[in-house]
């Protein structure tokens, strides 16, 4: 077999993020093929063989690549929407509107949110998609078709909902599935697209929506079809108050205990958001193995509160971090969110030993990687590991009087992406998407959220 060609990354400061957060002021990274070759301190290794190509990273931060653990791709075509509104009427006010997407526009959104994603350091995307109107196309194949063209890994969480109006949901009636229907296309959607190889691209977890929007038979069904397809599940959980309220006057429980009587408690299950968690359902988590996908900019946008992040990474409990949907967080990128997470963590009860900027930066990828159930792939730089690797250009007047580099490229500016790396595949040059027209997706994402607007105001 031919020996694979090999990119050296020299000169740079690198943060491996690796168990010990080992650090190099000045040091290299060899990308062997699709893997992680070398890291270490000063110049690359003399004698390298099969070398294609030498960067020169003098003035760069390299990283692992961001990591995303919650999105709706789908919101792209409906940001700046429902500003003022908390979780419940937000969605009240949204889903009539949602209900209406089709394949072009979920197609269009998802390049628009993954190429947002993409050009600001995220090699790893998730989307948590639960909306399937009759006869809308193939949205999952849609979505994607979005993220092979874009490069980066992916995990499709096929969500669902059965609990509408009619049943004490919020979803209206005709945004629904059928129980039978859901799992059904939950379960052929893992069986087409799962790929469960170590340099996986894609994957697929079963997501049923959120505790007011799913019935009881749902997660129950869905946790069992996940675990007899051997794949991860993924939901929202203790979002708001006002989801609490509703578990304990439909459920007679709160939100943890709920998931836990659900069999929705365990090592292979993520849920998004979590903030309203008392100690023992932190500890429920940490006891499990239950992860976290902290989405900072989405909770300050809804008004759900502080998630209690210190704590539940004290206990043990795996957490990363989400953009969440753009219909609650205009921005859509996720390097923003290390600097939020911070920021609003030293609001609450641990003030400024909430979280500092090495804390912030594992959330991002490791802590991520670790939620995916990729820890063993991805997230960290270290000998053997995929090579999704960021350059991050710290020398121009954003960051170039910051002396630490890690500091500068979680509380500064947003740092431009020189280069990104995925499976060993470049797909960011110089904060621009290589395999991708952005320009493109620019105008297709207008068109299709114009175009969904007019049909909202149809009856």
């Amino acid at each position: 077999m031919a020996a694979a060609q090999c990119i050296v990354i020299e000169n740079a400061a690198i943060a491996t993020v690796d168990a010990g957060d080992t650090e190099y002021a000045s040091g290299y990274v060899v990308i062997a093929g699709h893997r992680i070759e070398a890291v270490g301190a000063g110049r690359a290794p003399e004698g390298l063989t099969d070398v294609v190509r030498r960067i020169d990273a003098a003035g760069h931060l390299v990283t692992p690549g961001l990591v995303n653990t919650h999105h709706h791709f789908y919101q792209w075509i409906t940001r700046g929407l429902a500003t003022d509104h908390h979780l419940f009427d937000w969605l009240v006010a949204l889903y009539p509107t949602w209900a209406r997407i089709d394949e072009p526009m979920v197609y269009a959104a998802a390049q628009g949110s993954l190429a947002m994603m993409a050009r600001g350091g995220v090699t790893t995307a998730m989307d948590h998609h639960y909306v399937f109107p009759r006869g809308s196309g193939d949205l999952s194949g849609a979505i994607i078709r979005a993220a092979r063209e874009t490069g980066v890994r992916f995990t499709l969480a096929r969500g669902s909902m059965d609990r509408s109006r009619k049943d004490g949901g919020l979803p209206p009636d005709f945004a629904v599935e059928t129980l039978e229907d859901a799992l059904a296309a939950t379960e052929e959607t893992v069986r087409r697209h799962h790929d469960a190889s170590f340099d996986a691209m894609t994957q697929v977890a079963v997501a049923p929506c959120s505790p007011f929007s799913v019935s009881t038979e749902l997660l129950k069904q869905g946790a069992e079809l996940a675990r007899r397809l051997g794949v991860r599940l993924h939901t929202h959980g203790s979002e708001t108050a006002e989801e609490e309220k509703f578990c304990h006057e439909l459920f007679g429980m709160g939100p943890t205990d709920y998931f836990e009587s659900t069999g929705w408690l365990g090592d292979d299950v993520w849920m998004a958001h979590c903030v309203h968690m008392n100690d023992s359902d932190i500890a429920a988590f940490a006891r499990t193995g239950t992860g976290v996908a902290h989405c900072p900019s989405s909770n300050a946008r809804l008004a759900a509160g502080i998630a209690r992040v210190p704590d539940l990474l004290a206990a043990g409990v795996p957490v990363g971090l989400g953009v969440d949907g753009t219909a609650s967080n205009e921005s859509g990128e996720l390097h923003t969110e290390l600097r939020n997470a911070l920021l609003i963590n030293r609001l609450g009860a641990h003030r400024e030993a909430a979280l500092n900027a090495r804390q912030a930066l594992r959330l991002g990828t490791y802590g991520g990687a670790r939620v995916l159930g990729r820890a063993d792939q991805i997230g960290s730089l270290e000998p053997g590991k995929l090579a999704d690797v960021v350059l991050w250009k710290m020398d121009t007047l954003a960051h170039a009087s910051i002396a630490d580099p890690v500091t500068a490229l979680v509380l500064g500016a947003a740092a431009p992406v020189t280069a990104s790396f995925v499976n060993g595949r470049q797909i960011v040059a110089n904060g621009r998407l290589l395999h991708v027209d952005e320009d493109a997706v620019a105008r297709s994402t207008r068109k299709q959220a114009q175009r969904l607007a007019r049909l909202a105001t149809q009856n």
